[in-house]
């Protein structure tokens, strides 16, 4: 990569920022999620270097930044801190039995790292649209929210956009309630949907 970036390298490479970047590594999580979902080794080793690629790429393109300079270490070094800080049954005197637990000591844990944010902060706006009301959902339960609240009034005479909206935000609560992952339950159904097309006819 530092190749490609220095002079006598990629033209291409060399004029890339974080902004023309992110494009690719959603669309590179996207084809991973995809291999995995597939079960297909092969194509989850290639996705995994693809996204690889986005994170070295990145550090690179930081490194060069005049003022606030920071290369693939700092990034590591940044990981490491957060695997050592959330994982205090491991790395510390904490103690956890079992899965369950070790989920509400990580959320307890990102609580008191956002202290004095909003308890929404962090979830990304262009997370696809059932990914992002089901971790909303989940942050929000947490807090003591009620289904009623996060499903808002019901409006008859609601526009029929809003009610669809209702609709589908009850469905997430059933998935979230039933330990489903909505989004993903989607994306199964449109691959048998796709698959059923393309067999035999």
């Amino acid at each position: 990569m530092d190749r490609l970036r220095s002079p006598g390298g990629c033209p291409w490479d060399a004029e890339q920022t974080h902004r023309s970047l992110a494009p690719y590594a959603i669309e590179e999580a996207y084809e991973l999620a995809e291999a995995a979902e597939a079960e297909d080794r092969a194509a989850l080793r290639g996705e995994l270097g693809d996204l690889l690629l986005q994170v070295v790429f990145h550090a690179r393109v930081a490194q060069e930044h005049p003022q606030e300079p920071f290369d693939l270490a700092d990034v590591a070094q940044e990981l490491l801190d957060k695997l050592h800080r959330r994982h205090p049954h491991v790395f510390a005197d904490a103690a956890a039995s079992s899965a369950a637990e070790v989920e509400t000591a990580w959320h307890e844990i990102k609580k008191q790292e956002r202290e004095g944010q909003d308890v929404l902060t962090g979830i990304p706006v262009a997370l696809p649209a059932l990914a992002r009301a089901q971790k909303i959902a989940r942050r929000l339960r947490r807090e003591g929210s009620q289904d009623a609240e996060l499903l808002g009034p019901a409006d008859p005479a609601a526009d029929p956009e809003a009610a669809l909206g209702r609709e589908l935000m009850a469905l997430v609560l059933r998935a979230d309630a039933a330990g489903l992952d909505a989004e993903a339950a989607l994306r199964a159904h449109l691959r048998g949907l796709q698959g059923r097309r393309s067999g035999p006819a």
